[in-house]
């Protein structure tokens, strides 16, 4: 039997502020998602990105992470940093899970979470489409996962990346629909 999991990806305090005056939508918007999980007792698993003190995972020839690495040089990433902490909050019984790269799955002990829990299908939601949606998305049709994209639990600062992902490169390897609509079809069917 399938069991599913709802994925909130790097939906935190240092990442959602750069929306700018769309973080409080989409913050409404994946709220929407897990509330509708929560009721329907699908698990919420949060995926954070956050580094040790001074940033030694981030190799200086990775094109994108020296990137981040110039861009973050006030710490805000690390550990205990509230910029790593998710905008929605946890219950006591969901996983926060840290990872050290783009996908949800590098650098993390997501897939070994999902091995344990019987997950077979997971939904997918987070800040970036082009950065961590997308990544999680090719990994995990790799590994034979049933997906489900929410299009608009997905942003990104690029609004044409975004609507060409969402219309034309993930359908074809996930089902793609509106937060409000999978939480209406989850709720009824619990």
């Amino acid at each position: 039997m399938p069991k599913t999991a709802l994925l909130v990806m790097d939906v935190q305090k240092g990442i959602v502020g750069n929306l700018g005056d769309r973080a409080n939508n989409y913050v409404k918007t994946v709220s929407q998602a897990v509330n509708a999980a929560r009721q329907s007792n699908i698990p919420v698993i949060f995926i954070v990105v956050r580094f040790r003190k001074g940033y030694p995972e981030l190799n200086p020839a990775n094109k994108f992470f020296s990137f981040i690495r110039e861009r973050i040089g006030d710490n805000s990433l690390e550990d205990d940093s509230p910029a790593t902490q998710p905008v929605i909050k946890p219950l006591d019984n969901e996983q926060v899970i840290a990872k050290k790269r783009v996908s949800a799955f590098a650098g993390s002990d997501l897939e070994m979470i999902l091995n344990a829990q019987g997950i077979t299908d997971l939904v997918l939601c987070g800040v970036s489409t082009s950065g961590v949606v997308l990544s999680t998305l090719r990994y995990a049709s790799d590994k034979d996962y049933k997906i489900t994209v929410l299009s608009d639990g997905c942003a990104d600062n690029d609004e044409e990346v975004h609507r060409i992902l969402i219309e034309k490169i993930f359908p074809r390897q996930a089902g793609v629909m509106r937060a409000a609509d999978w939480a209406n079809t989850i709720v009824k069917a619990s």
